[in-house]
């Protein structure tokens, strides 16, 4: 009884760190906060949630997160200058239209001619200027999904730097999901405490 307690305790302690982590997540992300392209790269993310203008995708530079042709989403460099060779910003993205464009690039295309060609033809398609919303992946909990996109990013030769930025496009703040942690936490905290009372010898035993 008095391990199950104790494995109680535990979950209950890693609920409230989840449930925080989310919750103060959410109280300072309410809104995306816009900033330009070039005021990221320069002075870093103000906040978790953006909302980044000015910017454009270098779908030619863009890997694969699957590594097949099986593709599930995209690590796109986000530049302000379409032309520069270095960037700090990279999307994670799972927009179909970039996805169909690199599958057929890369895995449907029998030539270098047939690439150029197809590049030529669709070349505002691989470099659109837009606006990319969504959240940096980044913080505790998140911390082992970055390590693998660098790793991922690095493997296949991509010149990132180690304080680029991640944006996990379109995802945005859990808004529920850390209430619900820290509901839990609690109720199993009150049971904790609820079983220690009651395996408490009664006052005036020996």
């Amino acid at each position: 009884m008095k391990r199950f307690r104790f494995t109680l305790l535990a979950i209950c302690l890693v609920l409230l760190f989840l449930g925080w982590n989310d919750i103060s997540l959410f109280l300072r992300n309410r809104a995306p906060e816009t900033i330009a392209v070039t005021a990221l790269e320069q002075n870093g993310a103000p906040r978790e949630w953006l909302h980044v203008t000015g910017g454009t995708l270098d779908l030619l530079e863009a890997i694969s997160t699957s590594g097949s042709i099986e593709l599930e989403a995209l690590l796109i460099p986000l530049k302000s200058d379409p032309q520069a060779g270095d960037f700090r910003v990279l999307v994670e993205t799972r927009e179909p239209g970039l996805i169909k464009l690199f599958r057929t690039y890369h895995f449907k295309l029998d030539s270098e001619e047939a690439q150029e060609r197809y590049l030529d033809e669709h070349r505002s398609e691989f470099f659109p200027r837009q606006d990319v919303s969504g959240t940096l992946v980044t913080g505790l909990i998140a911390t082992g999904n970055r390590d693998k996109l660098m790793t991922l990013a690095k493997d296949v030769g991509m010149q990132v730097t180690d304080d680029v930025i991640f944006i996990a496009e379109g995802k945005e703040p859990a808004r529920i999901r850390g209430f619900i942690f820290f509901a839990l936490a609690l109720a199993g905290l009150v049971k904790f405490a609820a079983m220690g009372k009651r395996n408490s010898p009664p006052q005036g035993e020996a």
